[in-house]
């Protein structure tokens, strides 16, 4: 062999990496491997989990913004709150319901068949007995358009809003009575602001 193919042999020698550095290589890629496991199964998990929570979020526990002063002093503007599809619902009830794509807020004051009727002063009576409304701090006649006494037609619920004078609700034929298929679900819980987390009654 020539001096020269001797010393390209050497140059060769030199530069193949020892079974050492083949192992630290090797350990350093399956290393990499896992960890690209492991970040792919976590995101995987949290889009999961996140769809997961936006189907609850749609479907089970719908949550809502409060627009609008209808119903203080129990809810005010820009609150967050959360509800859920009730096989029932009763007077004095916070229902959420469908009206020209849009979601109110309002109370529920007597359900299917029902007669509804109010004073003057606000008093407000179902089936000729006077209701106790301790959500209410400012009673009023309000916007009425229908007459009193009035029926609730079969699966439907008539509603107000707390702040009788301004809301406009089941005394309006605008608004009137909300359809069983119509309701999003009782509202129960308020997430935002934190201040005022809670129940809502």
């Amino acid at each position: 062999m020539s001096t020269g193919a001797k010393t390209m042999a050497g140059d060769l020698e030199s530069v193949r990496p020892s079974t050492d550095e083949i192992s630290d290589e090797l350990k350093v890629h399956k290393r990499r491997q896992r960890l690209l496991r492991v970040v792919s199964s976590t995101i995987a998990g949290l889009l999961t989990v996140a769809a997961i929570m936006v189907l609850i979020a749609t479907f089970v526990f719908p949550t809502l913004r409060i627009y609008g002063t209808s119903m203080t002093p129990t809810l005010s503007e820009g609150q967050v709150v959360v509800s859920y599809k009730a096989d029932s619902y009763e007077t004095g009830d916070i229902l959420a319901f469908y009206y020209n794509n849009k979601i109110l807020v309002k109370r529920v004051i007597c359900g299917p068949s029902d007669w509804f009727d109010m004073h003057d002063d606000g008093t407000v009576y179902v089936n000729r007995q006077k209701i106790d409304e301790p959500y209410v701090t400012d009673e009023g006649f309000g916007k009425c358009d229908i007459d009193l006494p009035y029926q609730v037609p079969d699966e439907q619920f008539f509603v107000m809003g707390d702040q009788r004078e301004s809301s406009i609700d089941s005394r309006m034929t605008q608004i009137g009575c909300v359809p069983k298929d119509r309701i999003v679900g009782k509202v129960f819980l308020c997430v935002w602001p934190l201040e005022s987390a809670g129940l809502v009654s």
